[in-house]
């Protein structure tokens, strides 16, 4: 009887172990399971590219303010950037490709559906090659929504803004330009000529003529196909006939810099009636004045409020020199 007990005892004792261990053995599945989970959701995979299209659009008004979207191969401005990024990573952009976050492009609110755009960090230095697929911000104050690498190239991903300057390439985004519209691949930029066209050669009788009286002949000299100016003239045409050889690399060139201030700039008008006028009207502000500049050629008188102290305060008075009716004032950096 005793030996049953001890036997008895020592089954459940046995089972009591092994039932612990397959609650181990369980648990330890289920976290590995967890952990396998985290590390395949942690990082979304880019999404599949999509072709867009060449897009410029028609005015729109975003919270009461219009913008004329139009070409502008001269456009060079300061402000302040943004970026964007898990919200929208999959989804379409304006000109229809797909967003993707980890890739090397920006949101503006008018220039065109590509355009390649030289971005600079007036605060560390650093500057990088984007290209404009989408449209935005809409936040007022922002001159342009950067992917989330592209601030994180810029050194700005953790504060969420920047100072910058933003440069329209002009001869990259006339070609970007012409390869979206469905256009053949230019033979140089500013060509009207496709590269991939065969053109008839034109050609040529041959009449042999008499050199004039006293006048001795001269036997033609043949032109080596090989001299050095015919492989340079071929191997910049090759360069630049490339569409991937405008896209951006995400290299980054650094640039001397100089401290700056932030501004309001209400307006610039080409009659000093007008911009004493205006400047009249934000008198409260104590700090507005009016500066000539000549742009092209041409005499412009500069509103301006500031110099303003924190990027906060700037935004805060914009908003409220905008809905005074100032539709064109905007934040710059100088």
């Amino acid at each position: 009887m005793l030996l049953f007990k001890i036997s008895g005892n020592f089954i459940r004792v046995i089972c009591f172990l092994l039932g612990a261990l397959f609650l181990l053995s369980s648990c330890a599945e289920t976290q590995l399971i967890v952990h396998t989970a985290k590390r395949l959701t942690k990082s979304k995979p880019s999404p599949v590219k999509e072709k867009g299209k060449y897009k410029i659009g028609n005015p729109y008004q975003i919270k009461g303010i219009w913008y004329h979207p139009k070409v502008d191969y001269g456009y060079n401005r300061t402000g302040v950037a943004s970026w964007y990024g898990p919200g929208f990573h999959g989804k379409k952009t304006a000109n229809g490709e797909i967003y993707d976050q980890n890739g090397l492009t920006a949101a503006h609110k008018t220039l065109p559906m590509p355009s390649l755009v030289q971005v600079t960090n007036l605060q560390n230095g650093r500057s990088l090659r984007l290209r404009i697929n989408d449209r935005g911000p809409y936040a007022y104050g922002r001159i342009i929504d950067l992917s989330r690498r592209g601030a994180q190239l810029l050194g700005f991903h953790r504060q969420g803004t920047a100072r910058v300057r933003v440069q329209v390439l002009e001869s990259e985004s006339r070609l970007l330009a012409h390869h979206a519209k469905g256009g053949q691949i230019m033979a140089s930029i500013g060509s009207p000529i496709p590269s991939d066209i065969k053109l008839p050669k034109a050609g040529v009788d041959k009449d042999i003529l008499l050199p004039p009286k006293g006048a001795s002949t001269v036997s033609a000299q043949k032109i080596p196909q090989n001299s050095k100016n015919s492989v340079i003239r071929r191997s910049i045409v090759s360069e630049r006939t490339s569409v991937s050889s405008v896209q951006p690399d995400g290299q980054i060139t650094t640039v001397a810099i100089k401290p700056s201030d932030i501004f309001i700039q209400v307006g610039a008008f080409t009659q000093f009636q007008n911009a004493h006028q205006a400047a009249a009207r934000l008198s409260i502000l104590n700090n507005v004045s009016v500066t000539s500049a000549i742009v092209n050629g041409k005499e412009f008188f500069r509103v301006r409020a500031g110099p303003i102290k924190t990027l906060s305060d700037a935004d805060f008075l914009l908003e409220s020199i905008l809905h005074s009716g100032f539709d064109a004032a905007r934040l710059i950096v100088d």
